[in-house]
């Protein structure tokens, strides 16, 4: 198991961070041109959106997990903000609402689980 894990701060230019990241532990895992290496990608940046958006106080960080065992990769994001993230019905014309709509469609699972201080969304894709 290779576990890999970095901070982030709570500012925009960290969610293409948090993906830059994630792409270079899928190169340095052989994993970064099997067919669902976009859809790992992109829900790196959708959880590292909401955690932005919705689950980093002020001050505060979000932290970036990946581990692969060779059969499953397990992506997750923790914040320290309250909260219990959902999917959601977002409207035609809204512009956002649609995050965890779409790592649900992408991942082979994906949940919420708790922390002392705030909480973990992951997500897994199998081989």
């Amino acid at each position: 198991m290779n576990p890999s894990e970095k901070f982030f701060r709570r500012e925009r230019r960290s969610v293409p961070a948090a993906r830059h990241f994630a792409h270079a532990f899928l190169v340095e895992w052989g994993l970064a041109d099997v067919e669902r290496s976009g859809d790992v990608l992109l829900c790196v940046s959708e959880l590292a959106t909401n955690a932005l958006v919705h689950g980093v106080p002020p001050g505060r960080q979000f932290r970036v997990f990946l581990r692969y065992d060779g059969q499953v990769l397990r992506v997750e994001v923790h914040d320290s903000g309250g909260g219990s993230p959902h999917v959601g019905a977002a409207d035609d014309g809204d512009e956002g609402g649609r995050g965890l709509l779409l790592v649900a469609a992408l991942a082979d699972k994906w949940g919420v689980a708790e922390r002392d201080l705030g909480k973990v969304v992951w997500a897994e894709f199998c081989q």
